[in-house]
């Protein structure tokens, strides 16, 4: 009854791992107990912790565990890891590796790196690179070796690694408690009215193009988990402002979509449409400004640049910063001097 598998094109996240035809003669019933029976191994707790976590779609849509199937459904089975990811085949890929012990690895970013594979990026990715350095990393419930949290392809920055079952154990539940500092550096389209603030707002995937996430208002998705940031303003350009981001929560794309959501989309996010000219004059000379701008950083303007968290042997707090990459330094500096020039007209 399974179908070949194959992954929604284009998704950064979820993946298809079964399609099924619902039968013409079909019974009402619960769709938690018709997967059990066309699922090898599949228990009814997986089975309702999936459509809980909005994996199980009926004609495109989620449906909770105890939607009824109806005849010429179309149930697919949504994943966060490629059916075919199995293995994970070594690569010599090098690393910045900020800090390493036996515990625990702190290693920073570049990007353009897939943190870990997924459709389209079946290699080259920091999980082929740790399992050509290091033997023997625990793996996640995804099958992920030492990881307890991931950044965006295109954001740079700090990964804290688990380098054994303890550590994986200790960080996943310090991550699962909030207790871990993350702080990134984001260039943001327009001038910020506050000095500080707090963006709160449930984060789902969109009804309607599911390569990205946005935020939904209280009870308006079952599927929306709660997501909270922290902003400082650190400098202002005028047309973009340079800010501070505090996680306390970790939603996928949650500083792009929460900025997105009031008004200050990511400077050059392609995906959130910041890769468009928001603000400013309508002078061809800004135009072509923008435009070597976006040439200098072609990403969205985003760094995790302070990661703190509890070693999980020594029980001590352990904070890094990672040096702002030179592509964001670059940028930075070319709207720094637009700034101070056109204050002086």
């Amino acid at each position: 009854m399974e179908t070949k598998n194959t992954a929604i094109a284009n998704t950064e996240d979820l993946f298809e791992h079964y399609k099924f035809v619902v039968d013409p003669k079909q019974e009402l019933l619960r769709i938690d107990k018709y997967l059990m029976n066309f699922i090898l191994n599949a228990t009814r707790s997986k089975i309702q912790q999936a459509a809980k976590d909005g994996q199980i779609l009926v004609n495109d849509n989620p449906v909770k565990a105890n939607y009824k199937v109806k005849p010429n459904d179309v149930i697919r089975v949504m994943l966060t890891y490629p059916p075919s990811e199995t293995t994970i085949l070594p690569e010599d890929i090098p690393l910045n590796i900020v800090y390493e012990d036996d515990d625990v690895l702190v290693i920073n970013k570049p990007a353009g790196m897939v943190v870990h594979p997924g459709h389209g990026n079946s290699s080259g990715t920091l999980v082929n690179a740790l399992a050509y350095h290091f033997d023997n990393l625990p793996t996640n419930d995804r099958n992920r070796p030492g990881l307890v949290h991931r950044i965006d392809k295109d954001t740079t920055g700090l990964l804290v690694i688990a380098k054994n079952e303890e550590a994986l154990t200790h960080l996943n539940e310090q991550f699962f408690n909030k207790t871990t500092e993350r702080i990134y550096y984001a260039l943001v389209w327009g001038d910020v009215e506050n000095e500080e603030g707090t963006i709160e707002g449930n984060i789902a995937r969109h009804p309607k193009n599911r390569l990205i996430m946005t935020v939904f208002d209280e009870d308006a998705n079952e599927f929306a988990k709660p997501a909270v940031t922290h902003y400082k303003v650190l400098e202002r350009f005028g047309y973009v402002t340079l800010i501070s981001c505090q996680l306390e929560t970790g939603r996928t794309h949650q500083i792009r979509v929460h900025l997105k959501h009031i008004g200050h989309t990511l400077f050059n996010d392609e995906r959130y449409g910041g890769d468009a000219i928001l603000k400013g004059t309508t002078f061809t000379k800004y135009k072509q400004f923008v435009e070597n701008c976006f040439k200098l950083i072609p990403r969205q303007a985003l760094h995790a640049k302070t990661l703190g968290f509890v070693h999980p042997k020594t029980g001590k707090m352990m904070r890094f910063e990672s040096e702002t990459p030179d592509d964001l330094v670059q940028v930075l500096e070319k709207w720094r001097n637009y700034s101070n020039h056109k204050a002086q007209e």
